[in-house]
């Protein structure tokens, strides 16, 4: 084994630090402006590979050989001559003062404050924080592949934030006075716990062959920020039949505060065990607990590719522009091995993109968009949300059956270090800004499935527990699946006997999608050849353009979601009226679904989305006429069929829209024409209604078309 020269080693470390990349940073530390320093190791590998191996493999020693180079050039590189001071400083001055004073008294040799100083350990006199970011060449791992061999060197790790404690201060030098003598000891703490000294081992104390008592004194002593995470690997990780591990990582000092609950993060930190002592060594015995001691952490988004994209924005919004790429392309992407359903794609795209949130003075309305899947069971429903539980940059997938109010929301633990009372996020608090996807949603029960409620329009999660009273923020749209209550969807009767679900949750969701398995033979011999072919072929059938990747689409959501697009003032009465016909419609028709003031909320949130698929920052007349035919669209897929009603024909709704409108007798042609494509009627549809109309003397055009005048 080969044995390393530190003396060598520090020659090499100096060279390093010297060099350009660090110089302005040395100055902004000399001079208390920043208290981070990052050694990449890129840099040192570039000078000596052989040093850079060696930090990997023993990194504890080498941030002490790191520190004490930077110790010994760091006066050199201050700029400023009055450096703001802390209380620490102030407090070793007036020491070294003291001690000048006392020597000069007796006559002793060296005076200076330097010589004195070096009494003082190192760390209490250090205001900087040394840090190692990991090379490039070394990839972040899942916990399960951190084992024994890698105890103290540097590691990196790929996992989610389950957790996170609060923030307390960690005593890095304890500072004694003896009751006797009253000189004053130091004692440099290296790990978590440690045993106070008791008797003073000053020259006074064994002069006078007397060993006073030390008392601890805490505005002599270092402080710094401490606080334990906890990362679990990611479920794609996990193999069959196992339960995903985890690992605390200690965070020190600027490292804290640094991630929230539900990130998806790479940890660079030191493997080190927890060194135990008393009594809880005796119950571990022979078994030691491990964790990361923090060198860098980086906040990513959930990514099944490893390399990042390689384009920018602007080359990425282009190469959209050039290939076309439309929201029917976007929506046909969504799951292409499922037969048919572009409607319902749509639906789905809309929610991973989202709509915008308004936030206004006390009062705060949700963009997120929340939709229900019902239908016979085998209509793909699992399988569309597995797909957009991949698609979407932020998500978790849970099962009703299997998950309870406190799993959704949030949980009570005990904190291991601190022995306090701590929350530990539950599956909407991980899915905050993202997408959670709930299957088997009608097999909650009840008093679980309450705890929804408040996320689904507060956006929040209100904890009263074990003394903890807490708003924690639950900003996610949920997408969940449910079967009907006897196997097969009974269009004759209403949506809460059919599914079991409460009006309260049913009016939350912004869309209601029922698919149901209705028998068509056309129908039915087009999916069983989609079936067959995906079922030998692994791929989806050929279609007329080629699906966009998991990758781009989670692009383009990233992309689409930067804009935050607004509804112009000329659209408000258009989108007014529009929700006053489909009240009224409501009412009249006995509608089996939920038409309410969040239904006009609903019809705001996908025109922003949609607007946002455009790239744009300007709600469009476009956005709100499609919005309107999805949520026409899902409230068809739920009414029962109404062969035995008498049918009112498109174009006599038509008239009765453009009568109402009529003040005078006279309707301008364009304000009729702009009203009924709000309501989603075609261009072919009104022109029919008013030449049957007129045939019929029922009104009159003018020979400029510009205006109807009532007979």
């Amino acid at each position: 084994m080969f044995i390393r020269d530190y003396e060598k080693d520090k020659e090499i470390i100096r060279k390093v630090i010297l060099g350009p990349n660090y110089t302005e940073k040395l100055i902004k530390i000399a001079d208390r402006d920043e208290i981070i320093l990052s050694i990449d190791l890129d840099d040192v590998e570039k000078v000596d590979p052989d040093l850079c191996a060696a930090i990997v493999n023993n990194t504890k020693r080498y941030v002490q050989l790191f520190c004490q180079v930077v110790d010994e050039i760091l006066p050199d590189f201050r700029v400023r001559e009055n450096v703001s001071k802390d209380k620490l400083d102030v407090f070793i001055e007036h020491r070294i003062l003291a001690e000048m004073r006392n020597r000069q008294e007796e006559n002793q040799g060296d005076l200076s404050a330097q010589n004195i100083a070096t009494k003082y350990p190192p760390e209490l006199m250090r205001r900087y924080e040394l840090y190692f970011k990991p090379p490039t060449t070394q990839k972040p791992i899942p916990v399960r592949q951190v084992r024994g061999k890698d105890i103290g060197k540097l590691v990196s790790i790929t996992g989610v934030v389950t957790r996170c404690a609060e923030v307390k201060p960690l005593m890095v030098v304890a500072t004694y006075t003896c009751d006797s003598c009253g000189s004053e000891t130091y004692q440099p703490i290296g790990s978590q716990s440690f045993m106070p000294l008791e008797r003073c081992t000053s020259q006074e104390c064994k002069a006078n062959k007397t060993s006073g008592r030390l008392s601890l004194q805490s505005r002599g002593s270092k402080f710094m920020k401490f606080q334990e995470i906890r990362v679990q690997e990611h479920s794609r990780d996990v193999p069959v039949g196992n339960i995903p591990r985890s690992i605390s990582a200690i965070c020190r000092g600027e490292m804290t505060r640094q991630c929230a609950p539900g990130d998806h993060v790479n940890v660079s930190g030191i493997f080190l065990p927890i060194n135990r002592t008393g009594f809880r060594q005796m119950v571990a015995g022979l078994l030691a607990d491990t964790y990361i001691e923090t060198h860098c952490i980086s906040v990513t988004n959930k990514t099944l590719e490893e390399d990042e994209y390689d384009m920018t924005d602007e080359e990425f919004i282009r190469m959209i522009e050039n290939e076309n790429i439309n929201i029917n392309r976007l929506a046909s992407s969504i799951a292409p091995e499922i037969y048919g359903h572009l409607d319902l794609k749509k639906a789905l795209l809309l929610l991973l993109v989202g709509g915008v949130d308004q936030n206004t003075a006390g009062m705060k309305i949700r963009g997120a968009i929340n939709i229900c899947l019902m239908g016979d069971p085998g209509v793909a429903k699992s399988q569309l949300l597995g797909f957009i539980d991949r698609v979407a940059t932020r998500s978790v997938y849970t099962n009703g059956r299997g998950s309870s109010g406190v799993g959704l929301t949030a949980a009570v633990m005990k904190d291991s270090i601190t022995g306090e009372f701590v929350l530990e996020g539950g599956a909407l608090v991980l899915a905050d800004q993202g997408i959670c996807c709930i299957d088997e949603f009608d097999k909650m029960l009840e008093a679980d499935r309450t705890a929804i409620h408040e996320v689904m329009e507060q956006q929040t999660i209100s904890i009263a527990k074990a003394g903890i009273m807490t708003t924690l923020n639950a900003r996610v749209s949920i997408l969940a699946a449910a079967n009907p209550v006897y196997g097969r969807y009974n269009t004759k009767k209403s949506i809460e006997h059919n599914i079991q679900l409460p009006a309260a949750l049913l009016s939350r969701f912004d869309l209601l999608w029922l698919i149901t398995d209705q028998p068509d033979k056309d129908n039915d011999f087009k999916l069983a050849q989609h079936i067959a072919y995906v079922h030998q072929n692994c791929t989806q059938p050929k279609l007329q353009f080629e699906p966009l990747s998991i990758k781009v689409m989670r692009r383009f959501i990233q992309v689409a979601r930067r804009h935050n697009p607004v509804i112009p003032p000329h659209l408000t009465e258009d989108i007014v009226a529009a929700y006053i016909n489909m009240r009224n419609e409501a009412r009249n028709n006995q509608n089996m679904t939920f038409t309410s003031p969040r239904t006009l909320l609903a019809i705001l949130r996908l025109s922003t989305a949609l607007a946002r698929i455009r790239l744009a920052d300007t709600v469009d007349r476009v956005d709100i006429c499609e919005a309107m035919r999805l949520i026409a669209a899902s409230k068809a897929s739920i009414q029962p069929n109404q062969e035995d009603k008498p049918a009112v024909s498109k174009i006599t709704k038509i008239y009765q829209i453009i009568h109402n409108m009529a003040e005078d007798r006279v309707v301008n042609m364009a304000d009729a024409i702009e009203r009924c494509i709000i309501l989603g009627y075609s261009n072919d549809d009104i022109e029919e209604a008013i030449e049957e109309f007129e045939n019929n003397n029922m009104w009159s055009v003018t020979k400029d078309g510009s205006r109807i005048l009532f007979v």
